[in-house]
């Protein structure tokens, strides 16, 4: 039986998506996402089906432990997450996917309390070796509403039947079980070493729906990372300049 779970998403690139609940009605999360609660709800702390629930959830980059937040009070109360970085808070009824929906790890936001997250291994070798971020997959399982979040802009691809679609393992956010996933090596000296786009592609087949994202995580972190170490030598190179400047005037008699 599906949950029913009433919510409105409001933002617009840092998103926060508020859930209502009825007496007894709970939500599950990631640990650290929720942003405000009101009086009358709960919070239970668990691994969410034993220490091998917490440990898969460990390996998809999730927290081992996972928080349910249930209402007691009376009338309706209101529980709000926050996304993590930029982007897009999108919704998931796993009804609408026979109850199975692949998502890329971190995806994952708030469910449904009759939601589980598992693992969802490649079902090739060679994805598990060289897929990078699409090696482990987060499979959410059940009935009910799932909150999934992606970096900068989504697009939505519905795959006709034997169709297929080649994206960068970082830039998928999320598929139908339906749909056949592989991976692809590009192909060619100079694209490999000069492409600038990774080794290996994501190879999507249809049926199927596909959730692609414009900025994963990994490609912000790298800027900032490379902004970050740039202005570091900047700052090191002033320095011994003007450490330099200071000596060669002493030496000089300039003092």
């Amino acid at each position: 039986m599906s949950d029913i779970v009433d919510y409105k998403i409001y933002g617009d690139d840092m998103q926060i998506v508020e859930i209502e609940l009825d007496h007894g009605e709970g939500i599950r999360a990631e640990t650290g996402a929720m942003m405000y609660m009101e009086d009358g709800i709960e919070m239970q702390t668990s691994t969410g089906g034993g220490m091998f629930s917490g440990f898969k959830r460990m390996i998809t980059g999730e927290s081992f432990f996972i928080t349910t937040f249930l209402y007691h009070g009376q009338g309706k109360g209101h529980v709000a997450f926050g996304a993590p970085y930029p982007g897009k808070i999108i919704p998931i009824e796993l009804s609408d996917y026979n109850g199975e929906f692949i998502c890329q790890k971190d995806a994952f936001l708030c469910a449904a309390s009759g939601v589980d997250i598992d693992i969802a291994f490649t079902k090739k070798l060679g994805a598990g070796f060289f897929g990078g971020e699409g090696f482990i997959l987060q499979r959410l399982h059940g009935f009910g509403k799932s909150f999934i979040h992606a970096g900068g802009t989504i697009i939505r691809k519905d795959l006709q039947h034997g169709e297929r679609l080649r994206v960068d393992t970082g830039c998928l956010v999320g598929l139908a079980s339906t749909v056949d996933y592989d991976i692809q090596f590009i192909g060619g000296f100079k694209n490999a070493l000069f492409g600038g786009e990774g080794l290996f592609l994501a190879v999507l087949k249809g049926p199927g729906t596909v959730f692609l994202q414009s900025l994963p995580f990994s490609r912000l972190a790298d800027r900032i990372y490379s902004a970050a170490r740039f202005k570091q030598k900047g700052e090191q190179k002033g320095v011994a300049g003007f450490g330099g400047d200071i000596l060669g005037n002493f030496i000089s008699g300039d003092r």
